[in-house]
């Protein structure tokens, strides 16, 4: 698809640039090169409608939400005046005191209803609700039933979820995992710190594994797995520079790496032979997204107005970054392309192997 010249913005110059840099200087052992080539740049409010059988990608900038097409096809626009949740599979807008949520498929079709009163959160296929006094929550069907719920004293403060389970941190330190059916598959409490908080969490493909960053003075990263009905704690360091916000922690798809963010940068531990290693990243680490087929890892992080896209080859091999300024952005992977979002604007950069 040919660039239309007014819909450049300054993303795609400095991805240029980037691009050509890396083509001039990148050395690899087997005789290839990966190639970055910007494809096409859209405004969030030309809205031109998906053809039928395209696949819908999600996008949030800013105070909006949608979808988009490989192709660059911005399909929605919806604004939302408090808060949204979106994914592949759904999305929903509510009002800060809703007691009852619409959710809708990406083509803008009623999906089902949420007769709840809380925030509801949509990850993937999968639809839970955050309860008044933010303690407890709610998993949901696809027609907004509830399938089960967890109520806790004490503050949700990291959650997450996968096709395997979903995990909960709490303020008093202690994580929780559940499978699917909302048993509980592990429980224990980190500890090591002087304040025991969760603030991050993740939960493996599988659901057997959870990772957290928790505590403050002494903070750590620790891995657990679940072992015959128990936890076993597979890996754990301190962190010595201590963030005081929540943060990121991810499994890839295999459960082979995860990372989280610490204050300083990325922490990445390979989970078959517990090596570590630390790449510097300044600000806060928003999103890691894995290339479709696995061999690429994209990070995206925020440093006051800078963003940065961090690009890992090999799990843990640093290969390239280029930054940008904005308000607000995002980062998708579909099929062998990177789709960047910037305040009003959506980027395709295609990845080649030559």
């Amino acid at each position: 698809m040919n660039f239309n010249k007014k819909k450049r913005n300054y993303l795609i110059p400095s991805v240029a640039i980037f691009c050509i840099l890396y083509i001039i200087s990148a050395m690899r052992p087997n005789g290839t090169e990966i190639h970055f080539t910007p494809e096409w740049t859209e405004d969030i409010h030309h809205i031109q409608k998906a053809a039928p059988g395209d696949k819908r990608i999600p996008y949030r900038l800013s105070n909006n939400i949608g979808y988009f097409t490989e192709e660059g096809k911005i399909d929605s626009c919806i604004d939302f005046p408090f808060k949204s949740a979106i994914s592949s599979k759904w999305y929903c807008t509510y009002l800060q005191n809703n007691t009852n949520t619409e959710f809708f498929l990406p083509d803008g079709t009623k999906a089902g209803e949420i007769p709840e009163t809380g925030y509801p959160f949509i990850d993937d296929e999968r639809i839970y609700v955050m309860l008044p006094g933010g303690t407890s929550f709610s998993k949901l069907d696809a027609e907004g039933k509830r399938q089960w719920v967890f109520e806790n004293y004490s503050p949700i403060t990291a959650f997450s979820s996968s096709k395997g389970g979903t995990v909960a941190g709490y303020a008093d330190g202690s994580i929780i995992s559940f499978d699917r059916e909302g048993k509980i598959s592990q429980k224990f409490n980190p500890g090591g710190s002087d304040i025991e908080v969760i603030l991050g969490a993740d939960i493996s493909e599988d659901g057997n594994m959870i990772a957290c960053v928790s505590g403050q003075n002494n903070q750590r990263f620790v891995v657990a797995e679940r072992n015959s009905g128990h936890s076993r704690i597979i890996f754990h360091e301190y962190l010595g520079n201590q963030l005081n916000r929540q943060t990121l922690v991810k499994f890839t798809r295999n459960s082979d790496f995860v990372y989280y963010n610490f204050k300083g940068g990325l922490g990445i531990v390979n989970l078959f032979n517990s090596a570590t290693k630390k790449i510097p990243i300044s600000g806060k680490i928003l999103q890691i997204e894995f290339s479709d087929d696995d061999k690429l890892v994209f990070i995206l992080s925020r440093d006051n107005s800078v963003f940065t896209v961090t690009v890992l080859e090999k799990n843990t091999h640093q290969m390239a970054s280029f930054n940008f300024k904005g308000e607000s952005s995002f980062i998708q992977t579909k099929g062998n392309s990177l789709f960047i979002g910037r305040d009003n604007k959506i980027s395709r950069i295609s990845i080649t192997r030559k």
